[in-house]
């Protein structure tokens, strides 16, 4: 009974603590644009690898930043020898999580909701993803407007089977002055199998884009 106790509590902990380590990264690095986060605990070591847009704002001027982290997970978190490994995001568009957060910080610096969706947008299909969904909800207009929602997309996001597994997903907050609206973004990278599906993108694309580009012309002076 003890040994089932043991096993429940740290299959509950875990997960809670990998959420606070990843909570705790993303409030410290966030000049360095973190993309993804994967933690690997063994008996002897923290394995911590981080994908960033930036580096160098993670390693610091000769080491001493990553030193400084690596010191608090193991004072504040209780980690095992914590080791935190750093690459370079190679394409910053195929990164919901990047995308996410600069669709919220373009909506934080009081740029049109519906604009920065279709730019952001016509980005992550240029670099080839084959299909793209940004989905913004909140309080889109001015202060006193009501809550609703804002999506746009390009291409071909499965939604079901096995090739919907493989979507990249990330979900962000901009804060504003009528309330927070939320940012749902969901990738389909180039490397998605689809084995039922030709995928027609170009012809499809543009004339998602161009709609969307029409559709954002014809709202100019609105608030979204």
């Amino acid at each position: 009974m003890m040994v089932m106790e043991s096993i429940e509590k740290k299959f509950i902990e875990e997960p809670v603590l990998k959420y606070r380590i990843m909570r705790f990264l993303e409030e410290n690095l966030d000049k360095a644009w973190i993309a993804n986060v994967d933690i690997q605990k063994s008996p002897v070591a923290t394995r911590i690898n981080l994908e960033v847009l930036d580096p160098s704002k993670v390693i610091g001027k000769k080491g001493k930043r990553i030193n400084e982290l690596s010191e608090i997970l193991r004072r504040e978190f209780k980690l095992e020898n914590p080791q935190i490994n750093v690459v370079e995001v190679k394409n910053q568009w195929l990164e919901p999580k990047i995308v996410a957060k600069k669709a919220a910080k373009g909506i934080e610096m009081g740029k049109k909701v519906r604009s920065v969706l279709h730019r952001l947008l016509k980005n992550v299909i240029e670099s080839g993803a084959i299909g793209v969904e940004i989905v913004a909800k909140g309080k889109l207009g001015a202060k006193g407007a009501k809550a609703r929602s804002l999506k746009v997309r390009a291409g071909f996001v499965p939604k079901a089977g096995e090739p919907s597994k493989a979507v990249k997903r990330a979900h962000y907050n901009a804060m504003t002055k009528s309330g927070i609206i939320g940012i749902n973004v969901s990738i389909a990278t180039p490397d998605i199998y689809l084995p039922d599906k030709k995928i027609e993108k170009k012809s499809e694309e543009k004339k998602e884009l161009e709609e969307g580009q029409k559709e954002e012309n014809e709202h100019e002076g609105k608030g979204t």
